[in-house]
């Protein structure tokens, strides 16, 4: 008699079927977890078999072969990306909070004329070639940050400090995304650059003052420039106006006194001939016409005879003066 008050008895066939079942069900699990794949809308996924490339598909619900043999990368080929230099985002928003202490190294670089300056910048790009984004560069993304580092270094290096700090900055972004993409395509890592933005230019802190005095300094220049052009341009056309004023009344008085001398020399050469010609009649001319211009001057006319007997007054020559028209 046995010494054990209960017995199990387990059949083996039937724990053989259910153990089949179970490892059935496990491996059918493991299958659908590792190969049914979901590909985003932006997405596409690149599949790799036993380490190759072996195809590319576009977004939906994929198969691969399970259990490794294949697997699946899935790159956003249709979303802008980027990369920041000299901050982070902590939280994107309408109040964006940005952090900047501890990534000094990245921007602070020398200018052409060795100065420092911070430069911090975005670098906004798109994969279009999920292939050699994966395949042509090893870590296409740390490549990338470097690849802008040293260009963006290359650039300023160019530059003087205040082409950089002032008028320069949108050439020094379009110079940097220039670079950069001829970089990319170089390197064909499957990358384009859409757009490189400075986010900010400073000098460093310690003679950020030194460098705020020198642009008020060339600020108040640049004032005292345009009010002085200012001036310039009030002053100067109005009296070049009134000098050319001058010179033409000038001008006009010199041709009137220069015709009217010629006229007067004219008529006293005609007067001339005609006095050769006949004198008697023109010094009766001249006599009856200098009468004519005299009389009417004076006040009161009394015409009397050589001897003085008869006295004509011609009272009413003024009044017939005043009436004619």
């Amino acid at each position: 008699m046995s010494d054990n008050k209960y017995e199990i008895n387990i059949d083996p066939d039937w724990f053989k079927k259910y153990a089949l079942r179970i490892v059935a069900g496990f491996l059918l699990l493991a299958a659908l977890v590792t190969g049914v794949k979901t590909v985003g809308p932006e997405e596409e996924g690149v599949v790799i078999q036993l380490g190759k490339y072996n195809r590319t598909v576009q977004p939906g619900l994929n198969f691969i072969i399970p259990f490794g043999f294949e697997s699946m990368y899935k790159i956003p080929v249709q979303r802008q990306l980027k990369q920041e230099f000299g901050f982070r985002t902590r939280s994107a928003g309408t109040q964006s909070e940005y952090a900047k202490s501890s990534f000094g190294d990245e921007s602070m670089m020398l200018t052409g004329d060795l100065n420092l300056t911070d430069v911090e910048w975005v670098v906004q790009y798109r994969i279009v070639d999920s292939y050699r984004y994966l395949f042509r560069v090893r870590n296409a993304e740390k490549t990338l940050r470097d690849m802008s580092e040293a260009a963006m270094r290359k650039i300023v290096g160019d530059r003087t400090v205040n082409e950089v700090l002032t008028v320069g900055r949108q050439e020094v972004a379009s110079a940097v995304e220039v670079l950069l993409q001829r970089m990319c395509d170089e390197y064909e890592n499957g990358i384009r650059i859409d757009q490189v933005v400075l986010q900010d230019v400073n000098p460093p802190e310690p003679v950020k003052p030194s460098f705020n005095a020198v642009n008020e300094a060339q600020q108040e220049r640049e004032t005292l420039i345009n009010q002085a052009e200012a001036e310039y341009n009030r002053v100067i056309p109005r009296a070049r106006g009134e000098a050319e004023e001058t010179i033409q009344l000038a001008e006009a008085y010199a041709l009137n006194r220069v015709n009217r001398s010629k006229g007067e020399a004219d008529r006293f050469n005609a007067l001339f001939e005609s006095y050769v010609k006949a004198p008697e009649v023109t010094k009766q001319r001249i006599y009856l016409e200098t009468m004519e211009r005299v009389l009417p001057k004076i006040g009161n006319k009394i015409i009397v005879d050589e001897k003085g007997n008869n006295v004509l007054p011609l009272l009413n020559i003024d009044k017939v003066k005043s009436n004619t028209p």
